[in-house]
């Protein structure tokens, strides 16, 4: 595999592809889905600052962020739907809007009410699944095919560098302001989300006729079938729900008990994580400009390095081996996920793309959940070790798995 993945394709001219960071338009779009990716680390991460100082207990965060879950993973189908069938420009404006609505609803019952939190925690996490895939849709209204993948790029650097960044900066102004007013800041964010991406091409095909209405059950089952028609695709989404089952799920429970236990300091835990976020910083950098032949083949390479964290938490190595292998993750994670988004806006069917993004989304978000879940517990009957040598081995498989679909080279069915 290692020689395709050495050259590069030019798939538009240099100077068409830097157009996009001069297209009115497509900053529009970026500075919409960079507000609500900031607001959507912002949530949990201000609340958090809310539990350090007493004002909110763990198990009352741990009900709001999992009735905010609850709420995304419900209502992702939804908006999938609603965003095919009519404007996903309107779709971003409404799923937006309730978010920054409901906003400084949770930011009232800070303190006060558990129950009034958690109602819009799961309303904010509904403005978040429903936008989700109409921004994905809209992306591939608003830029040309031969600049989306520079585009992907450009969207996902907003949210590495607000990972990196955003922690200090909470921090600051958590010791000038307090938790609420914090909160209504994610508000504004919501609503500037809601508010500033453009209008894109599609041609809402509207509600059904009472006649001939199918529900929205039915709809996404259209989208599924979509999906199916297309098996990179399935294969793809099989390899990343295996990988964030086992191994992003494994580091993100046992990092901390492998930090403290066989280091000492809590120091190997801090800087994995942020070399992680950091590697995924300088992948997204490296894909906006890197056009590899066989692009499913290098994005599946990419999603495999990721067994890389586990095998280092399972292995006795010295903790700055421990970092590094965060660091080659979190390039690999950028190398897939740009592609695959980038692939999945040319592949699939216009007027189900929203529908098929959505189906990405409650996969890769649902298992998630699942994996944090089960890991601890295996951990404690199995022990560590086991547990991780078995998540590393997924990682590394799944994704070569998936490379032997034949469309999965370059992502492409044609």
């Amino acid at each position: 595999m290692s020689g395709p993945l050495t050259h590069t394709v030019a798939t538009a001219p240099v100077a068409e592809r830097r157009s996009v960071l001069r297209d009115p338009s497509f900053l529009r779009l970026w500075a919409g889905t960079t507000a609500s990716g900031l607001a959507t680390w912002a949530m949990p991460f201000v609340l958090g600052l809310a539990v350090l100082d007493g004002t909110l207990t763990a198990g009352a965060l741990g009900l709001v962020l999992a009735t905010r879950t609850a709420g995304f993973l419900g209502a992702v189908v939804v908006g999938g739907v609603l965003a095919d069938r009519y404007s996903r420009r309107a779709v971003v404006w409404w799923s937006g809007l309730a978010a920054g609505l409901a906003s400084p609803v949770l930011a009232a019952g800070v303190g006060r009410s558990v129950t009034v939190m958690a109602l819009a925690g799961a309303v904010i996490g509904a403005g978040q699944g429903a936008c989700r895939p109409a921004f994905q849709a809209l992306t591939a209204e608003v830029v040309a095919a031969s600049l989306r993948q520079r585009a992907n790029a450009a969207m996902t650097l907003s949210v590495r560098v607000t990972t990196l960044t955003g922690p200090g900066l909470a921090a600051l102004l958590a010791a000038f302001l307090a938790v609420p007013l914090l909160l209504l800041g994610t508000a504004l964010l919501w609503l500037a989300a809601a508010a500033v991406p453009p209008r894109g091409r599609h041609a809402p095909a509207g509600a059904p006729a009472a006649g001939e209405r199918t529900g929205f059950a039915a709809e996404f089952a259209e989208g599924v079938r979509e999906a199916r028609r297309h098996p990179w695709f399935l294969a793809g989404l099989g390899a990343l729900a295996a990988v964030i089952t086992t191994g992003y799920s494994a580091t993100g429970v046992l990092l901390p008990l492998v930090s403290r236990d066989r280091y000492g300091v809590e120091t190997v835990l801090v800087a994995a994580t942020t070399a992680y976020t950091a590697g995924a910083l300088l992948g997204a950098l490296l894909i906006a400009r890197w056009y590899p032949r066989s692009a499913g083949w290098a994005a599946l390479a990419g999603l495999a390095a990721y067994g890389l964290a586990p095998l280092s938490l399972w292995l006795p190595v010295h903790p700055a081996l421990v970092v590094a292998a965060y660091a080659v993750a979190g390039v690999g994670i950028e190398l897939f996920n740009v592609p695959w988004f980038t692939a999945t806006q040319r592949e699939v069917e216009p007027r189900q793309l929203a529908r098929v993004s959505s189906l990405d989304f409650l996969v890769s978000y649902g298992l998630a959940p699942v994996g944090l879940a089960l890991i601890a517990p295996a951990a404690e009957t199995f022990g560590p070790g086991p547990v991780l040598a078995v998540c590393t081995v997924v990682c590394f498989l799944a994704p070569a798995a998936a490379a032997l679909v034949p469309t999965t080279r370059r992502f492409a069915s044609r």
